[in-house]
């Protein structure tokens, strides 16, 4: 068995090497194990899959490891997006939930991910419990329990069907592009827009394992067919969610990419003007610092955490969030479920438009008025393991003060190594940063910048780029 490695939502590996019916067993087994021993195993466990290659057999493998010990599953009948897995969890009183998928990865990657009894990404503690079971091998066995075959999609469809007002955005005649990217989330959103009589049109809803030309991830490059779409279809914004749809991005009017800082901005704004909710506001360590601005001037509390949504959805436990978003797309809501939902997000960013009357181009250009420009940027340095250490150790190093021409204001290391810098803000725009990332499971860097010009951020990920390859 190949080592098997959790990271920040469970575990994924490369298809036939790492990804294999025997390691998906294993991570099964110590599912279950922490099943029997910290829940109430009569409750069940819900298990979905996504649209990728052997995730309906692989869901099913799952499904029977964790029948032999005991726990009763009810399986999917048919895709489902993570999000779905997680609200039936929590509605059914489940004692937790499987989602079969790799999320945003390339076509060859596959995963498994946990869901708490919550309905949300499994806290550190939980997966820490998983890991150190699946470290001892566990495979516990006992009277064989029922594996019942469920459409899950029926209660998840009405649940944020109810949660955003879709009389409101018919009412506005928005027309919409909605992008599945051949994920599992196709035909969720489009059944929801027919049987609320909104106008869309809808691309990428077949199923294509391979998803070809693009990694199912709501960025650039590979949300260049909805970018056209938009345009050409005369939409008033493009809507995409990610391979297993917990995660959003989004198309401007104008076919320009709105990614996942500015929708949280949007929603958050939103929240605080429109709704009045109460609660504090998270965000993960390489998001915006327009949330900071936000939160500030409608006297909110700011949190800040670790990359990874188990950790937002940690703070959900024990504190009323009115809002935590992340990096990569995640934005989840105290008062739904302590879960990332991009379908869900999706229906509340045309509810903003049709709130505030106005298409999505136009949400963000106000924003970037009122609280400064904000732009981002992101690269995925594929390097050796030596590389990754070396390059976390110097932007550690006390002695490292300058990144190319900018002098280093003031250094931060909760997750990665941040450097703010003495860049120009080009009036109140946004304060410059440069986070170093390193992956805990792939040979992998990722460097994040933000800054107050797009020209600005190209320009420090070159910088950090180099950095990190100087070795």
């Amino acid at each position: 068995m190949t080592q098997i490695k959790f990271g920040t939502d469970g575990w994924r590996g490369l298809i036939a090497e790492d990804f294999t019916f025997d390691n998906v067993r294993q991570v099964a087994g110590a599912i279950a194990s922490y099943v029997l021993k910290h829940e109430d195993p009569t409750r069940g466990v819900i298990i979905g899959y996504d649209t990728r290659f052997l995730s309906d057999r692989a869901a099913r493998a799952v499904a029977q490891v964790i029948a032999a010990a005991g726990i009763p599953v009810l399986l999917a009948n048919d895709y489902v997006p993570t999000p779905t897995v997680s609200y039936n969890v929590k509605k059914l009183g489940a004692a937790g939930g499987v989602m079969v998928t790799s999320s945003h990865n390339p076509w060859n990657w596959n995963g498994v991910k946990f869901k708490a009894k919550f309905g949300g990404s499994a806290t550190p503690a939980i997966m820490k419990f998983i890991e150190d079971e699946l470290g001892s091998g566990a495979m516990p066995s006992g009277r064989a329990a029922k594996i019942e075959e469920v459409d899950l999609k029926p209660a998840y469809v009405e649940a944020v069907s109810q949660f955003a007002d879709l009389d409101l955005i018919r009412r506005a005649n928005f027309k919409f592009a909605v992008d599945s990217m051949y994920g599992s989330g196709r035909g969720v959103l489009s059944k929801i827009f027919d049987t609320h009589g909104i106008r869309y049109v809808a691309i990428r809803q077949e199923v294509n394992p391979l998803f070809p030309g693009i990694n199912p991830e709501p960025i650039l490059p590979h949300v260049a067919l909805l970018q056209e779409t938009v345009v050409k279809q005369k939409c008033h914004a493009g809507l995409v969610t990610d391979g297993d749809a917990d995660r959003i991005g989004a198309v401007a009017e104008d076919g320009s990419f709105v990614d996942s800082h500015k929708c949280f901005a949007v929603l958050l704004n939103w929240l605080l003007v429109r709704k009045k909710w109460p609660g504090d506001v998270v965000r993960a360590f390489n998001t915006t610092g327009m949330i900071d601005r936000i939160a500030a001037k409608y006297g909110r509390k700011l949190r800040e955490t670790s990359i990874g949504f188990k950790y937002i959805a940690d703070l959900m436990m024990d504190h009323e969030i009115l809002i935590g978003g992340e990096e990569s797309g995640g934005i989840g809501y105290g008062r739904f479920l302590p879960e990332r939902d991009g379908i869900l997000n999706a229906l509340l960013l045309a509810n903003v438009m049709a709130e505030e009357k106005k298409p999505l181009g136009q949400l963000v250009a106000s924003l970037q008025r009122e609280f400064g420009a904000h732009y981002y940027g992101r690269r995925d340095l594929h390097i050796s393991d030596e590389l990754k250490g070396s390059a976390i150790r110097r932007a550690a190093d006390p002695q490292t003060t300058k990144l190319g021409a900018y002098s280093i204001l003031r250094k931060e290391n909760r997750d990665g190594v941040k450097f703010f810098l003495d860049a120009p803000k080009h009036g109140n725009g946004a304060d410059a940063w440069v986070l170093f990332r390193a992956s805990g499971t792939e040979r992998m860097l990722r460097c994040y910048v933000e800054a107050a010009t797009p020209e600005l951020v190209e320009e420090i990920l070159e910088t950090g780029e180099r950095f990190v390859r100087q070795g």
